[in-house]
């Protein structure tokens, strides 16, 4: 172990980008690493690889490394109090054997600390590795130490937790005292040393090795093709690519082409069509998994047919029916067609036809904490993006919890967030306290249970506006500590949980949105992921789409399945010909330069056009309107762009323009393109990232990507998607054109006093009608 002061607060290092196919395939293999030399048997991203590969005994030793962030601590590790911990959880592929590890942790403690009395201890899964001294020289400074991990702390799913034990003074002492404290860098780095291991061929261990659950790192898998592939063979790829996408969900995933034969190490997909492929002889829609001939560690996932027809068969009891696979080559007999899905019924995205349970979204074991500063109870949402709340409250939470009450009202609660913007308190109510409640004060008796627990419930609404559709609900328990300073610890008698029958409904909420919106497009791939099979959805390639074009519709369809949960089963793929055989389907268009005939043929709907190295934009003069309440209609732009702008460059920028299909009213069409087949694949990879900053920016109907810059040049929304009840519908008609509503308001005024003018005369002409035999009659 090596304790020192340098505190070397670097950037962490970004992945590097291989250039060739093989080196693809040597970043998908391992726990962590870049691809310093290239080695078999696993997926990745490229993170930095601490060390090559060394031989010996017929074996390669490889090191990886990641840092904290990447383990998910997206902010410094915080200890606080006499005995406090905080950590982080790794893995271990399962294709691979750890021999040992070694911790670079950077942290600093309080000058407080009383060095006999205090320590840092860093502990894998429940052991220590070391503990590190807290001399007063060292106190407040940034330290670092490089700790030895031995291999048999390491299994396959890991906790590294760093303990603090501190003490402040010899006598009586807060427990929770400010001066107690220590802070660790989440750019603190884990190293892993692993050697490989032949998993054998077998169906049975799918989706191992392609994509591991345990690694955390973005899945790189290859795919191969015997040459320049169909459309149908692409629809069969873009299910497969699907299915991992859905697999790696937060991961990301992206899907390197190769067209030829099998990569020269690593796992990659082999699509085969009419014919035998690595051992694989296609009789009829076949299944099989094949050790890479040019590698042992790496393995082949072939998919072969005698036509197009049983590769997509294949592929989709590949996606649909994995479970069911076994042995290392399985011959579809036998496929039903698959079920059409309804609207909105992905399995990731919250149910709108009834409440659904937390314990639905979440695991139930997550809901409950211990301890006075307990962990978050964290409940992932995933919303459709078209949700309409217009003069609703919001989307109702029945919530129902259940804590350890205090003995007398303090400053306890359950505080509710989302995505770390606050939303509500609850106090945490003694056994016998008052409770506000409609404007006067009621007693309250916590529901005892007979272990002690008090048991409440909430009923709260959560504001739409602050619920991306991949957002989270944050529930934290929050105790006043005992006020008594010579506490040795505070009491380890707290708990507390968040219910599983806890229920968010969104089933009495409307679909309705103004469109374009690039917003829904980036963060939830809509509206095409409104079916979850895409079955109403098409992709018009460019024409001769090479390599990194097929890799980047690939990427894309990854995205889709890491929104929905489910392969794109229903999802055509065409060329611009054949554009008016999916004209009722929303279209999503690639181009990579002047492949895609579709632009020029629809520049005046994009706003958008390239001639060679000129491109020519429509802005919009959104951000000129000072009055935006003057206007006929707020969200609707139907007027020209008030800019035409046109600029010659040979920068390899990608533009996303979203528009109403020139074929069909209501339906949509979002185009990616650039100049160049990398700029398309950049795009595809800001889309499938969906931890990324920049695609929070992406908003309007058109948007420049340049490098890491995304700037939002025009927001024209002039069609809506979805459908309102008659009565809401002219509600907020009106209320969005408030000129109209006041000269709606005068006509009706005008027309009303009209009426009751003719009214008044016709009653005045029968009176006087009336009047000449009232006069005779009181004459006689």
């Amino acid at each position: 172990m090596m304790v020192s002061s340098r505190y070397a607060m670097q950037r962490p290092r970004r992945p590097r980008r291989a250039s060739t196919l093989a080196a693809a395939c040597a970043l998908a293999i391992g726990l962590l690493g870049t691809a310093q030399a290239a080695q078999p048997g696993a997926t990745g991203d490229g993170m930095a690889r601490t060390g090559g590969p060394v031989q010996g005994g017929g074996t390669d030793l490889l090191s990886y490394e990641m840092d904290f962030r990447e383990l998910g601590a997206l902010y410094p590790l915080q200890l606080r109090g006499v005995d406090a911990r905080n950590g982080v959880a790794f893995s271990v592929r399962a294709d691979r054997v750890v021999t040992g590890g070694q911790l670079r942790l950077l942290y600093s403690y309080s000058p407080a600390l009383i060095p006999a009395l205090s320590q840092i201890n860093v502990m894998v899964n429940e052991e220590v590795a070391a503990s590190l001294p807290t001399p007063k020289e060292d106190a407040g400074k940034p330290l670092e130490a490089v700790i030895d991990i031995p291999g048999r702390l390491i299994t396959d799913f890991n906790r590294l937790n760093i303990q603090l034990i501190g003490h402040y003074t010899l006598e009586c002492e807060d427990p929770m005292h400010t001066s107690l404290w220590a802070n660790v860098s989440n750019q603190s780095q884990l190293t892993v040393h692993t050697q490989p291991i032949a998993l054998r061929n077998d169906l049975a261990l799918l989706p191992l090795p392609f994509f591991d659950r345990r690694d955390v790192r973005r899945l790189e898998l290859p795919f191969v093709f015997d040459g320049a592939p169909s459309n149908e063979v692409l629809e069969a790829a873009g299910v497969v690519s699907s299915w991992f996408g859905a697999l790696a969900e937060y991961r990301g995933a992206s899907f390197p082409v190769r067209q030829g034969g099998a990569p020269g190490q690593g796992n990659a997909v082999v699509f085969s069509l009419g014919g035998a492929r690595a051992g694989a002889a296609a009789n009829g829609p076949t299944v099989s998994v094949r050790t890479n001939p040019n590698d042992p560690y790496g393995k082949l996932l072939v998919i072969s047919g005698r036509n197009a027809d049983e590769l997509k068969a294949a592929a989709q009891a590949l996606a649909l029916g994995n479970t069911a696979l076994s042995g290392d080559t399985a011959t579809i007999t036998r496929l039903d067609e698959v079920l059409p899905r309804k609207p909105y019924d992905a399995p990731n995205w919250l149910r709108s036809d009834r409440p659904v349970e937390f314990g639905e979204l979440a695991p139930v074991d997550g809901m409950t904490v211990a301890g006075y500063t307990p962990d978050l109870v964290r409940v992932p949402l995933r919303l459709p993006p078209d949700l309409f709340a217009w003069r609703e409250k919001g989307i109702p939470i029945d919530l129902k919890y259940r804590y350890s009450p205090p003995f007398e009202p303090d400053r306890s609660a359950l505080n509710i967030a989302i995505g770390e913007q606050f939303v509500r308190a609850i106090p945490l109510l003694p056994r016998d306290g008052t409770k506000l409640q409609d404007g006067e004060v009621r007693r309250f008796i916590a529901r005892l249970m007979p272990d002690g627990m008090a048991e409440g419930a909430e009923k709260l609404h959560l504001p739409l506006h602050m619920l991306p559709p991949q957002s989270q609900l944050q529930l934290h328990f929050q105790y006043a500590t005992p006020g008594s300073d010579c506490l040795v610890t505070p009491p380890d008698n707290v708990r507390s949980s968040i219910l599983p029958e806890s229920t968010i409904d969104i089933s009495g909420l409307k679909h309705f949105i103004a469109m374009p919106d690039l917003a829904a497009f980036g963060n939830a791939g809509f509206p095409f992921t409104r079916m979850a099979d895409l079955s109403e959805s098409a992709i018009v390639m460019p024409e001769n789409a090479g390599e990194a074009d097929i890799s980047a519709f690939l990427t894309l369809m990854g995205r889709f399945g890491a929104v929905t949960g489910y392969p794109a089963t229903g999802a055509r793929v065409i060329q611009a010909q054949s554009v008016d055989q999916v004209a009722a389907r929303d279209l999503l268009v690639l181009a990579s330069g002047g492949n895609q005939p579709l632009l020029e043929t629809w520049r005046s709907a994009a706003g958008y056009a390239r001639d060679g190295d000129e491109r020519s934009f429509s802005l919009s003069d959104l951000v000129y309107r000072t009055v935006p309440w003057l206007a006929p209609d707020q969200y609707n732009r139907r007027e020209a762009g008030r800019l035409q702008l046109a600029v010659r460059s040979n920068a390899t920028d990608a533009v996303l323009s979203g528009f109403e299909s020139p074929l069909a009213k209501g339906r949509s069409v979002v185009a990616i393109s650039s100049n160049a087949p990398q700029g398309l694949q950049a795009a595809s990879a800001l889309l499938a990232d969906a931890q990324s900053d920049m695609l929070s920016r992406i908003q309007g109907s058109l948007v420049v990507l340049r490098g890491e810059q995304v700037d939002s040049l025009a927001a024209e929304q002039t069609y809506y998607v979805g459908k309102l009840d008659p009565i809401t519908y002219v509600r907020w008609y009106l209320s969005t054109r408030p000129l109209l509503l006041v000269g709606m308001g005068l006509l009706a005024a005008a027309v009303l006093a009209v009426l009751l003018y003719l009214a008044l005369r016709a009653r005045a002409r029968r009176r006087l009608a009336l009047t000449p035999s009232v006069r005779k009659d009181s004459g006689s």
